[in-house]
C-alpha cells in the first residue's frame, strides 16, 4: 500500500507541476502580447516566445498524460474490465 500511495503521490505533483506551469505560461503570454501590441504592434514577436515555450508546456503535458492517457495501458484494462462485467450481466 505505501508504494501505491507514494505512486499517487508522485503523479499528482507532476499534475500541479503541469498545471503550475500552464496556468504561468498563459499568464505570462498575456502580458506578453499586450506588451508586444502596445511597443511595437507590426511586429509579434511574442508569438515566437509561445510557440518555443509552448512547445515544452505541451511536451511536459504529454509526458504527465502518457502514462493514464487515452489508449495507455491502464485505459485497456480498465476497458477490458468493463466489458467482462458488462458480459457476465
Amino acid at each position: 500500500m505505501d508504494e501505491n500511495y507514494e505512486r499517487a503521490k508522485k503523479r499528482v505533483n507532476q499534475l500541479k507541476g503541469f498545471y503550475t506551469n500552464l496556468i504561468v505560461y498563459i499568464v505570462v503570454i498575456i502580458f506578453l502580447a499586450v506588451v508586444n501590441y502596445l511597443t511595437s504592434p507590426g511586429i509579434w514577436w511574442f508569438l515566437i516566445v509561445a510557440l518555443i515555450w509552448g512547445i515544452f508546456v505541451a511536451a511536459q503535458g504529454i509526458s504527465v498524460y502518457r502514462k493514464r492517457g487515452l489508449f495507455s495501458k491502464e485505459w485497456e484494462d480498465r476497458k477490458i474490465k468493463e466489458y467482462m462485467e458488462e458480459d457476465d450481466k
